[in-house]
């Protein structure tokens, strides 16, 4: 078996790069972007970031026992770095012209030398990460599946992840994110998906590309390298449904709480609250832990994935019941409060559905929203701070604290429901977390049911422990 996942002089030839020395033998076992995470017989690509340039630090990766490294000739210069020092440390050099074109074709060439491999492409606005795992949990009943680490999905997250596939492996299942346009061109270039799926277009990242009929056509993307083999999945009750199917080189299959039903699939969900949702897939009912409509959808998308990748339905509904909470995406913390950690990531669409779900269940207790700013919005920033205050002034909340400048535009409609209700509703808002968990610690009681939802930058999962008051179990 081979120690190296490629040799140097192969890479070389892959990039069309420079090898230095020349005659350098050996190759790599690893690969990183970070220094610290370099380790013997890794290669340390020396990305150069916003905030710094990994050729200042190649010194410190052969320190750690780095193979090689792939740099550019002006990082090189711009870090004062002798290519001699590498050789003296017994590494490689891979001079190419762009260090993360080079991370995304060096992996693309690595998936190729796999040809057995089923590769499977998710993308979305949201519920990628969830819809994968779900996916993966199914496949992994009969198959041997490897995939993204948590969500490692952007233009680098997954190309260090295709480097994960063993020969071993028999269906990789990819997610590919986005944070600028062109982002999922380059990562279906990498991925080449046979099976690719569409969760939904929403509006996270609109501030970015500017919108919807933009991020709409981003994530079609995910199709780009089909040649007319391939599957195509894509909501049927998406607004966008009709311009992701256009012009495909492949299959076109719809999915579709709807189109299963009619199928004869399934037989409907029940929903279970807290305790997730009742799904009946072939005639037998499997129970799915995570609790809200949009993780039902998830759901489904994922079976519509495993169905195409040959898993039976026996394999689908244990892959179902099998599922856990993943963190911060509607997780249940069950303490002296009953907590609702969804601050992995929000969007206006993922906001709303959180507050709408809350609102669903039976509680005897009281109902506390935090909301934490919705980031990356751009020009539609204040508009949908403005939509979400509306909604959590017509919810079921008796009391809601939001978080962050950008959700300073909800403040006033809330402050007038306040004003109206008086003390049959608490209202609180600040920038500062130091306050935001003050207010929580002195307002929260036993019994609540809190929601903690929030863009990943607001961090609300430090909250945890005041909202709980006290120890957790996660269910």
């Amino acid at each position: 078996m081979n120690k190296y996942l490629m040799d140097f002089r192969g890479a070389a030839e892959v990039l069309g790069g420079l090898l230095f020395p020349q005659n350098a033998e050996g190759g790599f076992s690893s690969v990183a972007i970070d220094s610290r995470k370099a380790a013997a017989g890794s290669l340390f690509i020396a990305l150069r970031g916003l905030q710094s340039d990994g050729h200042r630090f190649l010194k410190e990766a052969f320190a750690s026992g780095a193979a090689g490294a792939m740099v550019t000739k002006a990082g090189l210069e711009a870090a004062g770095f002798d290519p001699a020092a590498a050789a003296e440390a017994g590494g490689a050099l891979l001079v190419v012209e762009d260090t993360l074109k080079g991370l995304q074709d060096l992996a693309g060439a690595y998936l190729d030398r796999f040809p057995r491999l089923l590769r499977i492409g998710i993308t979305g606005s949201s519920g990628k990460t969830t819809t994968k795992e779900i996916a993966a949990a199914m496949i992994g009943r009969e198959k041997n599946v490897v995939m993204n680490p948590g969500n490692l999905n952007s233009e680098t997250g997954l190309p260090l992840a295709a480097f994960g596939v063993r020969q071993d492996h028999e269906v990789g299942v990819f997610e590919a994110g986005m944070n600028r346009q062109g982002e999922i061109a380059e990562l279906a270039a990498v991925l080449k998906p046979q099976i690719a799926l569409v969760t939904n277009v929403g509006p996270a990242h609109i501030g970015i590309l500017g919108s919807m009929e933009a991020i709409a056509k981003e994530k079609k993307q995910i199709f780009s390298c089909f040649t007319g083999s391939e599957t195509a999945l894509i909501p049927d009750d998406d607004p966008f449904r009709d311009y992701l199917a256009r012009d495909i080189q492949g299959r076109v299959v719809f999915y579709s709480q709807k189109k299963l039903e009619a199928e004869g699939k399934l037989k409907g969900l029940q929903d279970r609250g807290l305790a997730g949702t009742e799904i009946t897939w072939e005639g037998i009912s499997a129970g799915f832990c995570l609790p809200g409509k949009h993780n039902a959808k998830n759901a489904l998308a994922a079976a519509v994935l495993a169905r195409e990748a040959g898993i039976s339905d026996a394999s689908i509904r244990e892959g179902l019941s099998s599922v856990k909470g993943l963190f911060g995406r509607g997780e249940i913390l069950l303490g002296k409060t009953t907590v609702i950690r969804d601050c992995y990531n929000s969007n206006p669409d993922s906001a709303a559905e959180a507050i709408a779900f809350c609102d669903t269940l039976e509680w005897p207790g009281r109902r506390l929203y935090v909301l934490g700013s919705m980031l990356e919005l751009g020009l539609h920033e204040e508009a949908a701070h403005k939509k979400i205050g509306g909604l959590l002034a017509e919810s079921k909340a008796d009391g809601v604290f939001l978080y962050g400048k950008e959700m300073k535009a909800a403040v006033p409609v809330l402050e007038a429901k306040q004003k109206k209700e008086k003390k049959a509703f608490f209202f609180f808002y600040t920038e500062k977390m130091e306050a935001l968990s003050a207010a929580a610690k002195r307002e929260v009681q036993a019994g609540d049911l809190v929601l903690l939802k929030g863009s990943r930058g607001c961090a609300l999962e430090q909250l945890s422990d005041v909202v709980l008051m006290g120890e957790a179990d996660v269910s």
